[in-house]
């Protein structure tokens, strides 16, 4: 999709364009596919994203950046959680032009903080109803009817993030409602993050794939060594635990379940970096990291 063609105005548009919802509704799959590029971490599980990552798209005449932040917790159970919708709250703040994400196939509730927000604010805003792949015609209109009652939006838009369906009209819209102005990053840059960032990222997705119940929601990793040798890259990581009893289900019995974690994730690294990683995974148990303000400084909620 190049929205260059779809311009004839020599003037630059720029900003930002914030994707908001609850867990679970697809943000990290719409930024992805429409960055044509895996920035976000995607699992079935919900709170899968902790962080706000920022995704460039740049052309010739425009910079359209694309925030992902978690889903709105509303049982701010730790520090983090806290730190979490902090995230949510600033998009609202910095946005340009803002999205609000909804599950076609869930009866979800907005929490009334987030409802007060979306109807109070002024810019552009654009409801994006995803899922349609797996929701009735009949439940589609239902949500749009219900979400336009709520709060009233310029746009609605359906599609389903996972197939990539219907996503090139939401695309243009967005460029539709960009101010004009310069650009805000390098042209070539993708992200705001680092490659330490996602590599623990990388590491924490394939946490949330092997591991069942509380053990991905009780595990934060941090990159201790990165060290680029020109020919392969040797990385150590952190992963943090709560407790003991969590640290042995992660190594798993004579090593087996992080020697297949380490090979994952390595796997998805290389590809990413585009050269041999030598990977090694360290746990350590720090209990209610959840609530050190110091960890979740390092761990960068902030």
């Amino acid at each position: 999709m190049n929205l260059n063609k779809n311009s004839n105005d020599p003037v630059h548009k720029s900003g930002f364009v914030n994707i908001i919802g609850l867990p679970n509704v697809g943000k990290s799959t719409l930024m992805n596919f429409l960055l044509n590029d895996k920035l976000s971490i995607v699992t079935h599980k919900p709170q899968t994203t902790r962080h706000r990552i920022l995704g460039i798209l740049s052309g010739d005449n425009y910079q359209m950046i694309l925030s992902d932040v978690p889903g709105f917790v509303e049982n701010e159970s730790y520090q983090m959680h806290r730190r979490m919708n902090t995230f949510v709250s600033e998009s609202f703040e910095d946005a340009d032009i803002l999205i609000l994400m909804v599950d076609a196939t869930d009866d979800q509730e907005l929490h009334p903080r987030l409802i007060d927000r979306f109807s109070k604010t002024n810019i552009p805003k654009i409801l994006v109803i995803n899922k349609s792949d797996l929701a009735g015609s009949n439940d589609l209109e239902e949500k749009k009817k219900k979400w336009t009652d709520i709060i009233g939006f310029d746009k609605v838009f359906v599609i389903s993030a996972k197939e990539g369906k219907d996503i090139e009209p939401l695309l243009l819209s967005l460029f539709d409602y960009l101010p004009e102005g310069p650009p805000y990053f390098p042209k070539d840059q993708i992200s705001n993050r680092n490659v330490r960032f996602f590599i623990s990222e990388m590491v924490r997705e394939q946490i949330f794939l092997q591991y069942r119940q509380e053990i991905p929601y009780s595990c934060e990793v941090d990159i201790e060594r990165f060290k680029d040798k020109g020919d392969i890259i040797h990385i150590e990581a952190m992963i943090y635990v709560n407790r003991k009893s969590q640290k042995s289900i992660i190594i798993g019995k004579g090593g087996s379940a992080i020697k297949q974690l380490g090979i994952d994730s390595r796997q998805q690294i290389e590809e990413f970096v585009g050269k041999k990683v030598f990977l090694k995974l360290h746990v350590k148990v720090r209990e209610k990291w959840r609530d050190n303000e110091d960890l979740l400084e390092k761990f960068g909620y902030h």
